[in-house]
C-alpha cells in the first residue's frame, strides 16, 4: 500500500528535517534520561553528538529509532522526517543504525555476506523464514563493494576483528540506500588502525551524501565533515552550534570535568 493510498501523507526527505523532537523526557527505570530535551537535525546534515558516559546519547539514539518513548506530555512531540507515527520496519529503511547493541549480537557462526544481507530483516544473519531475494543479493555486494569490503563476504563474523565487524554492521545499514547513518559509539573496542579505517569510511559516505548522525565521547571521532555539535550533559543539551565555536577547551572541560588541552590538525581535534 502506498503512502497516498494509507492515509499517511509521503516523506519529502529534501524538505522534512530527519529529527524534530520537542520537550521530550525519557525514563529509563526510575531515573530521567532525557530531561525537557528539543532538537532539530536536517535531512543531510552532518553532526556528532559529544558527551560523557552517562549524559543521555543512547537513550537520545533510542528514542529516534523507537526503543525508547518519551513521556506522553501535550507539548511533547517526536517527528522523524515529518511524521509522528512510524512503522518501525520502515523507518529501518530510512535511518541505518550501527550501534554497540547490535554488535554484541554477532557472536555465532554467521558470514559477512549474512550480516550486511540481514539489514532487509532487521535481524543479525539470515534465517529459514526469510526470504532472500536477487535484488538484496546485489544490493549486500553493492554494499560490500562500497566498503572496500568484498573479501569479507565468506569471513565469519566470529573470525574478524572488531573494526572487520564493525564494517560488516555498516553495510548492513546500508542496504536500504537510507537517509542517515546513526551511529551510536562506533570506535569503542576498535584498536588505532581500526579507527582511523573508520573514520576515513565514515568520511567516504559523508561526502557521498548520506547524512552523518554520529554519537561519540571520543573527540577525534568528530570528521572533519562534521560541521555541527551538540554537547550533552545530564540529559539535556549544553551546547550546539557550528563545531568551530563549540568545540573549546572550556567548554570541553565543563562538559568532561577535568582540565584540558585542544588542539585541532587536518580537520580533527584533538584533547589530552
Amino acid at each position: 500500500m502506498s503512502p497516498a493510498d494509507s492515509g499517511t501523507p509521503p516523506i519529502n526527505p529534501v524538505t522534512e528535517p530527519l529529527i524534530e523532537l520537542r520537550n521530550i523526557t525519557v525514563m529509563r527505570g526510575a531515573n530521567i534520561a532525557l530531561r525537557n530535551l528539543s532538537l532539530t537535525i536536517g535531512a543531510g546534515e552532518h553532526v556528532a553528538i559529544l558527551g560523557p558516559n552517562g549524559c543521555g546519547k543512547s537513550t537520545l539514539i533510542k528514542t529516534i529509532t523507537r526503543e525508547c518513548y518519551p513521556l506522553a506530555r501535550p507539548d511533547s512531540s517526536v517527528r522523524i522526517l515529518g511524521r509522528s507515527l512510524w512503522n518501525v520496519f520502515d523507518l529501518r529503511s530510512m535511518l541505518g543504525i550501527v550501534s554497540n547493541d547490535l554488535m554484541t549480537q554477532c557472536t555465532r557462526e554467521i558470514t559477512g555476506f549474512d550480516v550486511v544481507l540481514s539489514g532487509f530483516f532487521s535481524s543479525i544473519g539470515i534465517w529459514p523464514n526469510h526470504h532472500v531475494t536477487d535484488e538484496m543479493r546485489q544490493k549486500a555486494h553493492e554494499a560490500l563493494t562500497l566498503l572496500e569490503a568484498p573479501h569479507l563476504a565468506q569471513k565469519p563474523v566470529d573470525e574478524m576483528s572488531s573494526g572487520e565487524a564493525r564494517r560488516m554492521l555498516i553495510g548492513r545499514a546500508l542496504v536500504h540506500g537510507p537517509r542517515a547513518l546513526l551511529l551510536d559509539e562506533p570506535s569503542t573496542s576498535l584498536d588505532l588502525f581500526a579507527q582511523h579505517e573508520l573514520r576515513e569510511m565514515v568520511r567516504k559516505l559523508a561526502q557521498s551524501g548520506i547524512g552523518i548522525l554520529l554519537v561519540t565521547h571520543h573527540l577525534a571521532d568528530i570528521i572533519p565533515e562534521i560541521d555541527r555539535v551538540i554537547l550533552m550533559r545530564d540529559g539535556q543539551i549544553s551546547g550546539d552550534g557550528a563545531k568551530e565555536e563549540i568545540l573549546t577547551a572550556r567548554a570541553l572541560k565543563d562538559l568532561f570535568g577535568v582540565d584540558v588541552e585542544l588542539a585541532r590538525r587536518d580537520g580533527y581535534y584533538h584533547l589530552w
